[in-house]
């Protein structure tokens, strides 16, 4: 791409594709990631992330993911990419991905076939974890009773599977069609927009990943890229993807508030 060369930069440094060399260690998110951990090193059971659209989730889950420790852990994430998935499938594939083979695709024989490897994962001094992103795409009540039944597989003092839902606000909804299963939720972590400090952070720290030499958007730039934002990372990334290309076009080794002001015009973002 032609504007990393104009900028000297050695990667896209705003692209809205998780990749953990980007992460950037907000506040709320270093607190998620404690807590997160804390959960699963005493297997709570079940935590449930929130936040809206471009909070950040994804990346959070990935990170979080390749944070554990392989020889305390067996981990899988499942991201729900649709509302079509039945019960059958859903412990199908987290027995897989938990290491069971030829489970079968009947939950009489799914469900004695995962017990058995949560308990070999268990005498192995391992811990078992499953993390679902997009988990609002869970929207049946059937749903909700299967995970509240493998919450159930346990062992004298600790539980055999911890889960991690992540997903949109809505999925609170979702996971009190069961009441029981809400109530058994351990944790509730919420992820919030950046105030605009960490907005500026945010922004310089993935510029200096893709090997930025300096800060490249003036500080006017700044202020307008977060208002219209609001502090959201997806969107954030958005306009700076897009005001990389507008300056290259330009030939603007400083991106200032008339560039940034026309891209936000252009994506239609209301300020």
């Amino acid at each position: 791409m032609d504007y990393l060369n104009f900028y000297k930069l050695s990667n896209i440094p705003f692209s809205n594709t998780p990749d953990n060399r980007f992460f950037f260690d907000s506040r709320n998110h270093k607190d998620a990631l404690v807590r997160l951990h804390h959960s699963a090193e005493v297997m709570s059971g079940f935590v449930l992330v929130v936040g809206h659209i471009g909070a950040g989730k994804t990346t959070l889950a990935r990170k979080f993911l390749a944070s554990l420790d392989e020889s305390l852990y067996e981990a899988a994430l499942l991201v729900m990419i649709h509302t079509e998935v039945t019960a059958d499938w859903l412990l199908h594939r987290i027995a897989s991905q938990l290491g069971v083979k030829d489970a079968g695709t009947k939950k009489a024989d799914i469900l004695p076939a995962l017990y058995a490897r949560l308990y070999e994962i268990y005498q192995n001094n391992k811990k078992a974890v499953v993390i679902i992103d997009e988990a609002q795409m869970l929207h049946t009540r059937e749903m909700m009773e299967e995970f509240r039944g493998m919450l159930n597989l346990e062992v004298p003092g600790r539980k055999l599977i911890h889960f991690l839902f992540f997903g949109l606000p809505e999925v609170e909804d979702l996971i009190k069609i069961d009441p029981p299963l809400y109530h058994r939720m351990s944790m509730r972590i919420k992820l919030s927009p950046f105030k605009y400090p960490e907005t500026v952070e945010y922004i310089v720290h993935r510029l200096k990943i893709a090997g930025a030499t300096y800060p490249i958007f003036s500080t006017e730039s700044f202020r307008m890229i977060h208002d219209a934002a609001k502090g959201i990372p997806r969107l954030i990334n958005t306009i700076c993807e897009n005001c990389l290309f507008e300056g290259y076009l330009l030939k603007a080794r400083i991106i200032g508030g008339d560039i940034t002001s026309e891209v936000v015009r252009n994506l239609a973002i209301e300020v």
